[in-house]
């Protein structure tokens, strides 16, 4: 087993570590999310803090991790005999983003079951984890089947796997921690809302601290043993203070003055639901008990909000997490008569300044998603519609319909279009290939029928084969590469429409974050076009760049349709099973070069001949309409529609319109 980074040896991160040793100390707080760039330690910090954690007493020989003092009289591997037990580390169990269902919550032996009648039950990650810490890197890329069951298993403290008629239930009680990238897109609020914790975590822009960084890791390469060994004093004086803390925490006074700021705190930011009052209760009396005291003062309702309500209070889609932290402190100063301390100087020793907020490098960088601001102009742009313009705000963003890919498919898991997948509705039955995850019983019995007497079957159970078995066909949904082209150019600007167009495309971006997409965004204006974002998970990129889009100049239609059909080309080489849906938006005008019409419709003609699904957003105003958008989507093979007809509660056909003029062009 490889020697793990010692956790005091990370510079610098101090919200990240105290977060981390919270829930050490109070595994009631409810775990960690970590938000930030790569590179940042995340990992590396979460990994180390399985060292600190104290060990656990355990009934011996079973699998499930009992306690011994409190077995669960549903173990699986039980019944247990109250007894003294065995004592063993914590364990911290990672979750693989591509994890199977029965990797995360077991297997049955299904031969074993259907031949014998027995629960041959093979234990999963969430039998590893019971009382210890379940790890997930990139917890935003999981699949979402995998979020379910991790949001029933955190919800009841406890796994259930049923299949056939043949049911397990074990306890699974563990500390969640995750870690993301922003870049990589969004988690899903439900899963979001079961962290305790979050902590946004940003590279030190001090080239000191940057110079640190570098040192230790180059010495933790070279030797990990020795590294670790001259941290061992720092290792076990943070060891022995987690005990202490936690030893401390049932003599913890919660008054009823903090009580009420922290009441008053959840209220005065609008958070849903009483879960972050309760979660702002166990890490502020988790906080004082880490800085050795017995009572809650408001330094620790101070840093508890802190912690606890970035990811729960209510923001627009695509705002970052985070806390208006003047508003804040006006409401603990309001609500603060019985607690004190507001003006206590921070504890220095330990991570984390003993409960008070660590004091971050106000140069933080961009935040999550930020995209620098647009400036280039078209080249050799004509004046058309008015020079470049500078951006606008989108308008209000609004429920859209539905737009899907025709056809089933074979992409990764999403909620867009029709696909055969892992989960869903069964549709059929195959012969497995490779291990058998999901039984078609029927099938498998109709398999196994014509051959009993042959295999000399005397019994009631019916001998099964693994030539038996067979695969249940699901069908589901799938997530879609959604590809934007938008006109940028001086024919939309001059209408004055940008902001609508803008609102529209922003519609359409939080509908294809939810529906899990990858998204990429195309402009064109002057006399070219350009990738403004290359196809990526990230839903807050694209509206970042979005809002920074100028406008101005010509309109080189055909040379956005072809930019983007550059980039479906190479995208199909990267993943080949998601499919593309591209979104046009554009009034239709071509303008600049030679025959700019012609060209455009060559263009569009090559997505056609490839039978790529495609929507144009019709963006013509006035009173005379030239219905350019419409005899674009006729070449591309597509629809189209206006930018009242995109709302959902407009039409009732656009999926079916979308779908059959796509079979058409096909």
């Amino acid at each position: 087993m490889s020697t793990p980074f010692p956790f005091t040896a990370v510079v610098g991160q101090d919200d990240l570590r105290l977060a981390l040793l919270l829930n050490a100390v109070s595994p009631a707080v409810g775990g960690v999310l970590v938000r930030g760039e790569k590179g940042t330690a995340k990992s590396t910090a979460v990994r180390a803090l399985s060292v600190l954690i104290p060990e656990v007493d355990v009934v011996a020989g079973c699998r499930f991790s009992c306690a011994p003092a409190s077995p669960d009289p549903a173990c699986p591997d039980g019944p247990h005999e109250v007894g003294p037990g065995t004592k063993r580390p914590a364990r911290m169990v990672e979750l693989p983003v591509g994890a199977s269902e029965d990797r995360l919550v077991g297997a049955l032996d299904i031969e074993r079951a259907l031949a014998e009648g027995v629960k041959a039950f093979e234990p999963g990650l969430l039998a590893d984890a019971h009382r210890g810490i379940l790890y997930v890197d990139e917890v935003n890329l999981l699949h979402d089947h995998l979020v379910d069951l991790l949001l029933d298993a955190a919800a009841m403290g406890a796994s259930y796997v049923e299949r056939e008629g043949v049911s397990v239930r074990h306890a699974a009680r563990f500390l969640l921690v995750g870690t993301m990238n922003p870049e990589e897109g969004e988690l899903r609020p439900q899963l979001l809302d079961r962290f305790g914790l979050t902590v946004e975590v940003a590279a030190s822009r001090e080239p000191d601290q940057r110079v640190e960084v570098v040192r230790r890791r180059l010495a933790y390469d070279d030797d990990p043993e020795g590294f670790a060994a001259r941290w061992d004093d720092e290792e076990s004086a943070v060891r022995a203070r987690i005990v202490a803390a936690r030893e401390l925490l049932p003599s913890v006074l919660l008054g009823d003055g903090a009580l009420r700021q922290i009441a008053a705190t959840c209220a005065a930011f609008e958070v849903d639901g009483m879960r972050a009052d309760i979660v702002m209760a166990r890490t502020a009396t988790a906080l004082a008990a880490w800085a050795g005291r017995t009572e809650v003062l408001a330094e620790d309702v101070r840093q508890a909000a802190l912690l606890a309500l970035p990811h729960r209070r209510r923001r627009n889609p695509f705002d970052a997490p985070g806390l208006d932290e003047d508003k804040l402190d006006e409401t603990l100063e309001e609500f603060g008569e019985q607690s004190g301390g507001e003006d206590e100087d921070p504890d220095p020793d330990g991570p984390g300044g003993g409960g008070q907020p660590p004091q971050e490098d106000p140069d933080d960088g961009s935040g999550p998603g930020e995209a620098p601001a647009q400036a280039e102009s078209g080249e050799g742009g004509q004046p058309q519609g008015g020079g470049e313009q500078s951006p606008v705000r989108a308008a209000e963003p609004f429920r859209t319909k539905v737009l899907s890919v025709p056809g089933l498919g074979e992409g990764a898991a999403g909620r867009r279009s029709r696909a055969r997948t892992e989960h869903g509705r069964t549709t059929g039955s195959r012969r497995p290939q490779g291990a058998l995850t999901k039984l078609h019983l029927a099938a498998t019995v109709q398999a196994a029928a014509p051959h009993q007497l042959a295999r000399g079957r005397s019994g009631r159970g019916l001998v099964v084969r693994r030539d038996d078995l067979r695969q249940a066909t699901r069908e589901g949904r799938e997530g879609n590469l959604v590809l934007f082209v938008v006109d940028a150019s001086g024919s939309m600007a001059a209408r004055q429409r940008m902001s609508a167009v803008k609102g529209a495309v922003l519609s359409l971006l939080l509908d294809a974050y939810q529906r899990r997409d990858k998204v990429g965004l195309v402009t064109f204006r002057g006399s070219a076009a350009e990738v403004a974002l290359p196809p990526t998970s990230s839903v807050d990129a694209a509206a970042a760049r979005l809002e920074s889009l100028p406008t101005g100049g010509r309109t080189p239609l055909a040379a956005g349709l072809l930019r983007a059909h550059d980039v479906l080309r190479v995208e199909r080489l990267r993943d080949a099973a998601r499919r593309p849906l591209v979104v046009v938006v554009t009034d239709g005008r071509a303008t600049g070069g030679p025959e700019p019409v012609a060209l455009a419709g060559r263009a569009a003609r090559l997505f056609a001949a490839d039978s790529v699904a495609s929507v144009v957003v019709d963006c013509e105003a006035g009173a005379v309409r030239l219905g350019l958008a419409g005899q674009l989507a006729v070449e591309l093979g597509g629809t189209a529609v206006t930018l009242d007809e995109l709302r959902a509660d407009s039409i009732a056909g656009l999926v079916r319109d979308v779908q059959g003029n796509s079979r058409r062009a096909a």
